[in-house]
């Protein structure tokens, strides 16, 4: 993956990805259950979760939907 983004970019990414899997993980959800609850890809969950991947919002919304939270709340630091 190039790296033409300023590095602050990745560590929100990356920040993103630990406040999602914390969520899901409060709600005792596994991955494979959360991805059949957002119809998203299991393995694009884990990429989110790590931080390698850029969801767009239309998943954001999704996964909000599934953790019963507001979207921005996804996004706050």
């Amino acid at each position: 993956m190039p790296r033409d983004l300023p590095d602050w970019t990745y560590t929100r990414r990356r920040e993103l990805g630990d406040r999602i899997r914390d969520l899901r993980s409060r709600a005792n959800l596994t991955q494979e259950v959360f991805a059949e609850m957002t119809g998203i890809d299991r393995r694009t969950v884990q990429r989110i979760e790590a931080g390698t991947s850029d969801p767009p919002y239309s998943s954001l919304l999704l996964i909000a939907n599934a953790l019963d939270v507001a979207p921005e709340d996804l996004l706050r630091r």
